[in-house]
């Protein structure tokens, strides 16, 4: 037992310092902000397409209930708050050049880690809640010209769903973006460090 605590005290004493260029650092940073940044335009392209195809519902189909289109009404709403946040979130990532700024661009991307623990906390839920009424609504009508087995499973299905979102694919989502964020915000801080020793 003593020859392994040896051991261990060993290997812990033993440590490699890994160098890396600030080059180096940067071009990684300059790639990890480029796939946030087109994440995040990819992220509005599809909430501005689920607008358009939810509005097109409106246009297409000739609904006889008020609860349809106030179901209707009350997702486009949900998107189109969750769109504008997203909007901000991306300005905040791509409104200042890293390269040449890169004290303010940390700042950004420090105001952009909030926004986004904010949106996966406080406007997460309210996004769910909405969508739920908005469907639930939107289902009154759609749901009454089917059979009982089809209305239960629609209805089965959807709740199903939403506690999947909510949980497992929500709390992966908010740990990798975490952990990229934080990453980033790493390696920017000792980027500044480095050009703070060098200069």
């Amino acid at each position: 037992m003593q020859e392994f605590d040896h051991i261990q005290s060993l290997w812990q004493s033993h440590s490699v310092e890994v160098k890396i260029s600030s080059d180096e650092m940067l071009a990684q940073a300059k790639k990890e902000v480029s796939s946030i940044s087109n994440r995040s335009i990819l992220n509005i392209a599809g909430m501005v397409t689920s607008f358009v195809a939810v509005g097109s519902l409106c246009l297409f189909i000739n609904f006889q209930s008020w609860t349809t289109y106030a179901g209707i009404m009350i997702v486009l709403l949900a998107i189109a708050a969750l769109t504008i946040i997203l909007i901000q979130g991306h300005r905040l990532i791509s409104r200042n050049d890293f390269t040449t700024h890169p004290n303010e661009f940390l700042v950004s991307l420090k105001q952009y880690q909030l926004s986004r623990f904010s949106l996966y906390n406080k406007m997460y839920w309210i996004y769910a809640v909405a969508l739920t009424l908005g469907v639930g609504l939107y289902l009154i009508e759609v749901v009454t010209y089917m059979e009982l087995w089809a209305q239960i499973l629609i209805v089965l299905f959807s709740f199903l769903w939403m506690i999947f979102c909510s949980t497992l694919v929500r709390k992966a989502v908010i740990k990798k973006d975490r952990e990229r964020i934080a990453l980033l915000i790493e390696k920017f801080e000792r980027l500044g460090s480095q050009f703070k020793t060098q200069s």
